[in-house]
């Protein structure tokens, strides 16, 4: 019950920082985004995505990665539009990209799911981008994270092509450097890479997207030598050599369902899923910032909810550059 108590109260302070932040945002930066964007055209929208993603979540919560990482995924293409939704009958589009295959059909399930609840009560008002951001907010707050003012105002990408994903999204046996290389490409920080790789607080990873450090680390040591020991067996055990797709494991193995700060923790005892994971521990510019998330749970959640909203202001169209959509799958046109 005191942990509880702790917990509550470290979201309270966070989400107090939070909005302090978020009331001092600089003036032209995606300004034409604001909180209160449908607040007279769909009043009830974020009550009905909040109950929409509630009841997915009830259902599976798979949900919470999925939407978190389709949120990022879209985002990091081309902008926050929507594009990664897209469902081309020649399979080019976004989704068909081999470094989107991976998306869980449950994020683009709980978008459709919603995009339908709020066109029944405010038709042709809201996009998807903006149902995915606050979807993306949701899953988290709902999971014991914090939770935000999120800018609206986005609209509908009108092009989504598999080519475009190619060489922007980071890779999971990719180091500091590499790593921070993509983010820059997108405006964002080391400070950013390290706050949104804890969003691998929850969520799972199949066993093909880290077996090379497990069996083919190197020819003198074929496990990672960063890797916790026991930790390593207990990824062997669960997924043997040449196991395939089949098998996936939690990307945080002490609280894989929570929103909370243990993934650092994880970090500084070797516990690191990825070899993008753990070289924030390892490397010497991402290191401190690791550590003081992991003694600091109210601090990696300001810093995550920073860098939530500058991924949100990633690309957003406006004007003849996009539309709102009828459904999330489709262009209008």
């Amino acid at each position: 019950m005191e942990r509880r108590r702790r917990s509550i109260c470290t979201v309270v302070a966070a989400a107090v920082a939070v909005a302090a932040m978020v009331a001092v945002m600089p003036a032209g930066v995606a300004a034409d985004l604001s909180p209160d964007y449908y607040k007279a055209s769909c009043p009830r929208l974020e009550s009905i995505v909040r109950y929409e993603v509630s009841r997915k979540i009830n259902e599976t919560v798979v949900t919470i990665p999925a939407v978190l990482r389709l949120f990022f995924h879209d985002c990091v293409v081309t902008g926050c539009d929507a594009s990664a939704l897209i469902s081309s009958p020649h399979d080019d589009a976004e989704k068909d990209a081999p470094d989107n295959m991976s998306l869980a059909g449950d994020g683009f399930d709980t978008v459709n799911r919603v995009k339908a609840a709020v066109e029944s009560a405010c038709p042709g008002v809201v996009s998807c981008a903006d149902i995915l951001a606050l979807a993306a907010r949701d899953v988290v707050s709902l999971a014991s994270g914090p939770s935000w003012p999120v800018e609206l105002g986005r609209l509908d990408g009108l092009v989504s092509r598999a080519s475009d994903v190619d060489g922007q999204l980071p890779g999971p046996d990719m180091h500091v450097n590499k790593l921070a290389a993509v983010f820059d490409r997108h405006g964002l920080s080391v400070r950013d890479l390290v706050a949104l790789s804890g969003a691998h607080t929850v969520g799972f990873a199949h066993c093909t997207r880290f077996a090379g450090r497990l069996y083919n680390h190197s020819a003198g040591e074929p496990t990672d030598p960063s890797m916790n020991k026991d930790y390593a067996a207990q990824l062997m055990e669960a997924c043997p050599r040449d196991v395939g797709k089949t098998i996936a494991v939690n990307m945080d193995p002490v609280s894989p369902i929570v929103f909370d700060n243990v993934y650092y923790t994880n970090l500084v005892n070797g516990l690191g899923l990825f070899t993008s994971d753990q070289v924030l521990y390892a490397d010497a510019s991402t290191r401190d910032t690791v550590k003081d998330f992991a003694a600091d749970q109210a601090a990696f959640f300001e810093a995550f909810v920073s860098s939530m909203v500058k991924l949100g202001r990633l690309g957003v169209k406006a004007g003849k550059d996009g539309e709102v959509r009828r459904v999330c799958t489709a262009f209008n046109h």
